[in-house]
């Protein structure tokens, strides 16, 4: 089984993508050089908005995420594990980790990928602001 969702957000001058561990986007407008994990911003759903369907689908054992990004025809994909303790509570970011750590703005677990390790292509579109689609295809056996 596939359930698919798609979001729409965007780059920003400040976008670094430089953390080792993680990578996020965001609803929120504005972003601080603090932000290293941060690649999109003025994303169209946080965590919260996911459907039902689609969060039960990533809390089953053995769930798969393919998240592909696209943005002015420089593509990247990343492939994480959904885990039953996943909450998706968080109504203004998604957050995917290479840990097994989770939490309400967590969207999945063991990225094979952290901002620091995107395509460098990609960051430098996303810093020129370009529009971001990023489609979450959940795969359950």
């Amino acid at each position: 089984m596939e359930i698919t969702e798609v979001i729409r957000c965007r780059g920003h001058p400040n976008i670094q993508s430089l953390h080792k561990s993680t990578f996020e986007i965001t609803k929120e407008e504005e972003l601080t050089l603090s932000g290293d994990c941060i690649i999109g911003v003025g994303a169209d759903k946080g965590c919260a908005d996911l459907s039902e369907d689609f969060k039960k689908a990533l809390q089953t054992p053995g769930a798969e995420l393919i998240t592909v990004f696209s943005a002015n025809g420089v593509t990247a994909m990343v492939t994480a594990k959904g885990a039953e303790g996943l909450s998706f509570t968080d109504p203004e970011d998604m957050v995917w980790r290479k840990s097994s750590f989770v939490c309400g703005r967590a969207i999945a677990t063991a990225a094979d990928a952290a901002a620091r390790d995107l395509p460098r292509e990609l960051i430098e579109e996303l810093k020129k602001g370009a529009e971001m689609t990023v489609t979450l295809s959940v795969r359950t056996e």
